[in-house]
Parts: structure tokens; C-alpha cells; sequence
């Protein structure tokens, strides 16, 4: 891309980026891939949760803002291959409007601004793993968003943002735009099941504050029983304390699966069980001294009613999970206020 046709280099607008690996965003550390399970390191090439915040000018607020960029166009027989791509445009207050483009290996998306300043974020068709190339402002200059705290939050689908209908509807993204904070979505499906190589990851990464959100994997993908539970979560968060011992962390525990919470698995373990030892071992560290740590039990926080298939939250679920856990960061004085 030349100056001369005013492209912006991306990179200072990118928000939620855990790791870059050759100029793409990354969702574990692309130097320690071979520790991790086959299905992490797939999920973690998605860039869930990464997105563009920026400004405009004072004097001169852009009327658009152009973004380029590289998706995946799905092959000729592929069922998705007439999904659109979409972009949507935030800001903290809600949604500001989507425009969607056709499935294209390179193209340019044109987005109108409202009158203002700003700050706006544009979540990209994360789905579709955009590369986002350049962007500019149309009528006026661009300039990136104030930085943010940075939350890192790693979980399993449920965190990755399964069966939320946008992006911006999952719950990492609903309470973080709540918070003002820097989302980094470390959401792996079907994985997060307390894989150390990963608690080690988050250790090395830089954040302001934790949440981590993950067992239910861990009743059926790889079942463990209610020792192995209480003692992975212990492992679990010793290794992310070596680097993180007093960055504001918050554990959630599973919330509500109907066909798992009194159904032994492989090793006679109920998810209710699997919760509790999880519970147990949060609260031992707490009362062995750790003040930067803080539970929210997951169990009541959504009902049936609120799951799409069973599992996975729809938005409503997306979204009360998301304020519930805002609230308990904020009851925990983990937010400054």
C-alpha cells in the first residue's frame, strides 16, 4: 500500500491482540505452538476479539472510514459460500451500524461515521480470519484510541463467543466495552480443559487484569474426575501467579449444563462435582493468602432459558454473563471503582 493514497498502517488500531505472528494477530504464542493440543492451536488462529479503535480529528472529523483487507471465500460448494462479510461499528454507548460486503479475497469496506469524535471500534468478520491491511479516513484523519487497561480472558467456547449472534455480542466483548477496557479474547472451542502449557502462555502475557472461565470441557471432551479437577486448578493458577502475582484475577466457575450437572462422565464425574472441586481449590488459594483473587460461581448466573442448544449461551445469555461479570470485578475492587 503507498502513503501516497493516505492507507494507515493498521497496526497501531488494532485492540485484542494477544500475540503477533508475522503481522497476523494470534490467540496463543506462536513460539510455543508444539506444547499445545491440536485443537488450541486451530482456535487459536482465529483472531476472535480482535478489532479497530480509533478517533478522528477535532478539527476535521471524518465523515467514513475505509478499511482493507484479505478474509477467507468459502469454495464453491461450501455451504457458507454466500455469507456476506460483516463490519460493525461501536462505540461504548451500542451500536452505531453494519455494512456488509461479498465474499472477496481482497477488498476495500467503506463505513460512515456519525458526527463525532469518537472513540469507534469496527469488529471485523472475525469468522472469516480478516487480515486487515490498511485503513483511512474519509473527510478527515484517523488516529487510534487512547489505550485501555488490558484484560486477558481465557475460557472455552462459551468465552470464544459460540452462538452469539455478532462479535460484539459475546461476553468478553459486552464487558469489556462496560469496563473501557482492552478485550483480549482467549477463547479456545472445545479446549481450555486446564492445559498447563497454557496457564504458563498467560503468565508470560502482558495484562492489567485476568478472568479465566473454563471446565466444562473437562467433564466431556477430556474427562477428569473431581481430584484431578481441584488439583488442575491449583496447577492451573500457580503457573499464571509465577508471572501475574498480583494482577487482579478472577475465576468463573462453569456455568449451567443441564445434561452434565448430574451425569457422571468417563470417570464418575458430575459437573456439578467438577464445579465444586473447582470452587475449592480457588477458595483454598484465597484463604491461603492471595488478595488479587476473586470467584464468581457460575452455576445460577443463566438458565435454560438462555442457552441456545443446551450449552452455549444466546445473546441474552451472552450478555447477562457479560454484566455479571463486570459486576463481581467491580465488587472485588478489581476496577478501580
Amino acid at each position: 500500500m503507498s502513503a501516497g493514497e493516505g492507507w494507515l498502517d493498521p497496526g497501531p488500531f488494532l485492540r485484542g491482540v494477544g500475540w503477533l505472528d508475522k503481522g497476523r494477530p494470534f490467540r496463543a504464542d506462536p513460539a510455543d505452538t508444539m506444547r499445545l493440543p491440536w485443537d488450541t492451536g486451530e482456535r487459536a488462529t482465529l483472531p476472535i476479539g480482535v478489532r479497530l479503535e480509533f478517533t478522528t480529528g477535532p478539527d476535521r472529523p471524518a465523515q467514513a472510514v475505509e478499511i482493507r483487507y484479505r478474509a477467507a471465500v468459502p469454495g464453491p460448494t461450501d455451504a457458507l459460500r454466500d455469507l456476506a462479510h460483516g463490519f460493525a461499528l461501536w462505540n461504548r454507548e451500542g451500536l452505531l451500524g453494519e455494512v456488509f460486503t461479498e465474499p472477496a479475497a481482497e477488498a476495500v469496506v467503506r463505513i460512515e461515521l456519525p458526527p463525532g469524535r469518537g472513540p469507534y471500534t469496527v469488529h471485523p468478520p472475525e469468522a472469516q480470519s480478516p487480515l486487515l491491511l490498511g485503513l483511512r479516513g474519509i473527510g478527515g484523519p484517523l488516529a487510534p484510541a487512547p489505550a485501555a487497561p488490558r484484560w486477558v480472558v481465557h475460557g472455552d467456547s462459551i468465552t470464544e463467543g459460540w452462538w452469539s449472534t455478532r462479535p460484539a455480542h459475546c461476553w468478553p466483548a459486552v464487558a469489556g466495552r462496560a469496563l473501557g477496557w482492552d478485550t483480549v479474547n482467549l477463547g479456545y472451542a472445545g479446549a481450555a480443559r486446564g492445559e498447563l502449557a497454557t496457564a504458563e502462555q498467560l503468565a508470560a502475557l502482558p495484562a492489567d487484569a485476568l478472568t479465566l472461565a473454563f471446565g466444562t470441557n473437562c467433564w466431556s471432551r477430556v474427562p477428569h474426575s473431581v481430584p484431578l479437577m481441584y488439583e488442575t486448578t491449583r496447577a492451573f493458577l500457580e503457573l499464571v501467579r509465577q508471572g501475574h502475582p498480583r494482577t487482579p484475577l478472577l475465576l468463573v466457575s462453569p456455568v449451567l449444563r443441564p445434561d452434565a450437572e448430574r451425569t457422571p462422565n468417563r470417570l464418575g464425574a458430575t459437573l456439578g462435582a467438577l464445579r465444586d472441586a473447582m470452587e475449592r481449590a480457588v477458595g483454598d488459594r484465597i484463604s491461603g493468602g492471595d488478595e488479587h483473587l476473586a470467584l464468581l460461581p457460575g452455576r445460577d448466573l443463566l438458565g435454560p432459558e438462555h442457552l441456545a442448544d443446551g450449552l452455549h449461551p444466546n445473546d441474552a445469555g451472552h450478555a447477562l454473563l457479560g454484566l455479571a461479570v463486570v459486576t463481581a470485578l467491580r465488587r472485588a475492587g478489581f476496577t478501580g471503582r
